[in-house]
């Protein structure tokens, strides 16, 4: 059985289908049909809605996510907001009004969405910030009122500290939320069982590794946001599911000296925030990882583990040169990510074993030597779009301007994300130069043969990649005096702008 509030109300779960989405939990099985289907893919935000949940501090923190590739039993010791519970009696949320006054609707297929972005935005954040209203509307597509209308919208439901009928009620939430915390058996987990169906969601790590252990072909979800496509897109049904979202240390985090621990299913919003003051670059990234609604479901360790070739993360990873913790039972391994990843959505991981931990080395601070993180994502449109190529480099500099460490990392550039190695070895030891920038660009045909497909063609990738090496040198000439010349930046320059 699982626990979660819809709405104010209590809700209890046993006997459903685990491969059941919130979208059609509200609009099948509760008749609340505000919320749309629109793409079923987490894409056009039609189907968004909010989970409020208990922080570190037992204080509620209200998300926006997408319904339509959400399982059921994510929802468990949450609270479940849909567009139909703002309203209160015959007066428009703050919100919703907002959208009327500055005419942010015209069909209205898409409003649901959008006011739950903003009802979401609008709980968090009691200023107007451009960057965050865009952030928090990434996800949503509007093609007819266009987002004018809505930023204003934005604009008038964030100027000023708003009271609604949630704040009065937040005491009783955050007991009713504690109550479903606690009266979980110390030994059992959530479940859900229909016919030849299943789903576990075990509260500890100890649990989760045993459950492993007893169904060894049993499919784990963190955050759901591919896994659930599979159900959406492709018609699968999946008869056993072991969800990680209630184990609480696979969501902790720590910076040591030496490294940043991240537990597998912290969401890639908190990584975000988690990695800023240490990789600027890593965090630009997760901010063009899909959108706001994804980043607030999705998981660190379920986009290592989905294997993708496209995938944003590993690139980046592979890059910072980070380890991961696997574990099976009570026994824990590490592994280099660069050996995590063995042929097209194959892993190394052994049946019953699971990402537990990524360890993200903190480079060392030397005085005779410099370094520099740079990241480049390639895409047909600037957020919530899936990579054409992703780049991302790691170079270290001596005093003289030599390449004492480099590690080039790709995606969409193979069946995995990998690295340059025939391009580093030319460039390792060597001064950072233009001259030995081209050199080097040459080998990277050597050690990749894209293949071409709708995003890109195999051509066009490889021509990228070349760019994007020179345009690492540009930002990063000035690591290294005896190469920064403005006629060296300028005739590379030119070279770039011919090729795109």
């Amino acid at each position: 059985m699982i626990e979660f509030l819809l709405h104010n109300d209590k809700i209890q779960l046993q006997d459903i289908n685990p491969n059941t989405t919130v979208l059609q939990y509200l609009r099948q099985h509760r008749q609340l049909n505000g919320t749309k289907e629109g793409c079923a893919s987490g894409d056009c935000g039609a189907c968004t809605v909010v989970i409020a949940q208990l922080d570190e501090q037992n204080q509620l923190c209200y998300q926006s996510i997408n319904a339509c590739i959400t399982l059921i039993s994510a929802l468990q010791g949450k609270q479940l907001i849909s567009v139909e519970a703002l309203q209160q009696q015959q007066k428009l949320h703050s919100v919703q009004q907002a959208m009327v006054d500055c005419d942010g609707s015209q069909c209205g297929f898409c409003t649901p969405g959008f006011v739950m972005s903003l009802f979401a935005l609008q709980k968090n954040s009691d200023t107007h910030d451009e960057q965050k209203v865009q952030q928090a509307l990434a996800g949503n597509l509007c093609r007819c009122t266009g987002y004018k209308a809505i930023n204003a919208a934005a604009e008038q439901a964030l100027k000023s500290n708003v009271v609604d009928h949630f704040d009065p009620l937040a005491c009783d939430t955050i007991e009713a939320l504690k109550a479903i915390k606690q009266a979980l058996p110390d030994s059992g987990h959530g479940r859900l069982n229909h016919r030849q169906q299943q789903a576990h969601s075990p509260k500890d790590l100890s649990s989760l590794a045993q459950l492993l252990i007893d169904y060894p072909n049993a499919q784990i979800i963190a955050g759901g946001t591919d896994l659930a496509v599979e159900i959406t897109q492709r018609a699968r049904q999946f008869s056993h599911l072991i969800s990680v979202q209630q184990v609480t240390q696979l969501q902790e985090y720590k910076v040591t000296d030496q490294h940043i621990e991240i537990g597998a299913a912290l969401s890639l919003h908190r990584c975000q925030a988690l990695l800023a003051p240490y990789f600027h670059d890593f965090a630009e990234l997760l901010e063009r990882f899909a959108s706001l609604q994804i980043r607030n479901q999705g998981t660190l360790g379920g986009n290592i583990a989905n294997a993708s070739p496209i995938g944003d993360t590993p690139p980046a990873l592979i890059a910072l040169d980070v380890k991961l913790v696997l574990r099976k039972g009570c026994n824990s391994r590490e592994l280099e990510i660069a050996d995590f990843f063995l042929d097209y959505r194959k892993t190394a991981l052994q049946p019953s074993e699971f990402i537990e931990k990524i360890l993200i080395p903190l480079p060392e601070q030397q005085i005779d030597s410099q370094w520099a993180l740079k990241i480049y994502k390639i895409t047909k449109r600037l957020d919530d779009d899936i990579s054409a190529i992703c780049a991302a480099n790691f170079v270290r500099l001596n005093k003289r301007g030599e390449v004492i460490n480099i590690r080039l990392a790709y995606g969409g550039m193979a069946a995995i994300a990998k690295r340059a190695s025939s391009t580093e070895q030319a460039l390792i030891g060597k001064l950072w130069s233009q001259a030995n920038i081209e050199n080097a660009v040459a080998c990277l045909s050597q050690d990749f043969q894209p293949l071409s497909d709708f995003r890109a063609s195999s051509a066009y990738r490889l021509l990228v990649a070349e760019n994007l090496l020179r345009k690492l040198y540009l930002e990063t000439a000035h690591l290294c005096p005896e190469s920064s010349s403005s006629t060296a930046n300028t005739t590379i320059e030119t070279r770039i702008t011919h090729y795109v």
